[in-house]
């Protein structure tokens, strides 16, 4: 993590007041939440739409903080600690973080996409720790708060940082590239998600573009091959090389043969055979280009290989639970959006057989006014000869059922709005032995529900 010397932060940052007497206070590590304080901090007080951290600094001193940045707009700054002036603490937040970057020898990994952005980025981490010290991202600290938190926890001696970069809005991506300042870029995919704020595909390509704003000149893009949206972008992009990934021989990288089941996916890449222990071929995708990305920083696919097989995803991605009665359970549901449900759905149908798959499905969130309509394409698609009952979850949720009884029996198909009553069904349907899927947006936590039938 960052350690420097007042005097050092102050050219590293746009200071407004006199710090000499405090020039040789060092200061370690920053947190921007007074639970998070660790002796030595650098705190910095953030201003939300809910609270102002400027009224927790004296706690944050209490614990143990060694200097704080303060808004100059606000008064009364604590006296007897290193206290440093800056127009704005989150502007300063993001401009510490990129200096920070810019001062050690690290070769940046960026990482955005619709869909599968943690899983790609847990798979990199896992290739690139073969050969080089690998700091990444931790958790969701995706956004502007976050990337820059988790570039200044990065330590001094790290080769590869591997940062995923998350977005709310347009804009945020070039930002988060800007600060980062990736040596490669990869775009996982470009769905549905962020519909709601964006509007169309369209402009969600557009947002996930922003990537390249930062790139390295002569950097690498890594993208999906059989997007024609992004496809459309990189023809006009000076300065930058551009690899692609994808199902066919149209891309750079493609697999030429696939084995998927519950343990996870063989594929054959240029003659030579990759497992990774993740289902669903969309996984496979995430791995293709990671490998991309590897081949740039010189690693041996002998080494590729070994990084695949060590691969541990966070937690609700597609993660497998022993059941009661036999049954095998699959929680994928950290996150949902069209493109997501369709990718592990048809991975789900291909194990097991039509007489023992159950998939319970939730809300997908954030899709703006075509919501109902992609809920009710889900239902749709859902095939009786795959599988054998649809459990849905949520208002939404009710409307895949509703796609789902077009062509499925009635007494197949169950919609609730309470957990419980879901649970009771579903155990009542149980005949053991059953392959079981959740999945749905985080906030159905579907996972509350998983907990109950596990084993």
């Amino acid at each position: 993590m960052i350690h420097r010397t007042v005097e050092q932060l102050a050219t590293m940052l746009k200071i407004e007041n006199d710090v000499t007497k405090y020039k040789e206070h060092t200061i370690q590590g920053i947190a921007f939440d007074t639970r998070m304080i660790k002796a030595g901090n650098l705190f910095i007080p953030l201003k939300g739409e809910k609270a102002d951290g400027h009224q927790y600094v004296d706690n944050a001193i209490a614990k143990g903080a060694g200097a704080v940045l303060w808004q100059k707009d606000m008064p009364y700054p604590p006296e007897d600690i290193p206290v440093l002036v800056v127009e704005d603490t989150l502007v300063a937040l993001q401009e510490l973080a990129h200096a920070y970057r810019k001062q050690l020898p690290v070769k940046v990994l960026g990482i955005t996409g619709s869909n599968g952005k943690t899983t790609t980025k847990d798979i990199a981490a896992a290739v690139f720790s073969q050969k080089y010290r690998v700091h990444k991202t931790d958790g969701n600290f995706n956004n502007h708060i976050g990337l820059p938190y988790t570039l200044l926890h990065m330590a001094e001696d790290t080769e590869i940082a591997i940062l995923e970069m998350g977005m709310s809005s347009k804009g945020e991506i070039s930002l988060l590239s800007k600060i980062a300042e990736p040596d490669v870029a990869i775009i996982t995919n470009i769905g549905e998600a962020h519909l709601q704020d964006l509007g169309s595909r369209e402009a969600i390509s557009e947002a996930k573009f922003e990537i390249v704003d930062g790139l390295a000149e002569n950097g690498l893009l890594i993208i999906p091959g059989e997007e024609p949206l992004l496809q459309e972008k990189v023809s006009i992009v000076q300065g930058i090389r551009t690899q692609t990934f994808g199902e066919t021989s149209i891309n750079d990288v493609y697999p030429e043969k696939i084995h998927l089941d519950e343990k996870g996916n063989e594929f054959t890449l240029k003659g030579k055979e990759f497992f990774l222990p993740i289902s669903g071929k969309h996984n496979v995708m995430n791995a293709l280009a990671v490998i991309s990305a590897a081949k740039e920083f010189t690693i041996s696919d002998d080494a590729i290989k070994a990084g695949l097989k060590k691969v541990k995803i966070s937690n609700m991605r597609m993660e497998w639970h022993k059941g009661i009665k036999g049954t095998k359970i699959l929680n994928d549901a950290y996150n949902a959006s069209p493109t997501s449900m369709r990718a592990v759905l048809s991975m789900f149908v291909t194990i097991g057989d039509q007489h023992n798959r159950i998939v319970v499905l939730g809300d997908m969130l954030e899709l703006g006014e075509q919501e109902k309509d992609y809920h009710l394409e889900i239902g749709m698609e859902l095939s009786p000869e795959t599988i054998k009952y649809v459990f849905t979850y949520g208002k939404l949720g009710k409307y895949i059922a509703e796609g789902a009884r077009e062509h499925f029996p009635k007494d197949r198909v169950f919609d609730f709005m309470e957990k419980n009553e879901l649970i009771k069904t579903l155990t009542e349907k149980i005949e053991g032995n059953e392959y079981i899927l959740f999945k749905a947006s985080r906030g159905a936590k579907l996972e509350e529900m998983i907990e109950t039938i596990e084993k």
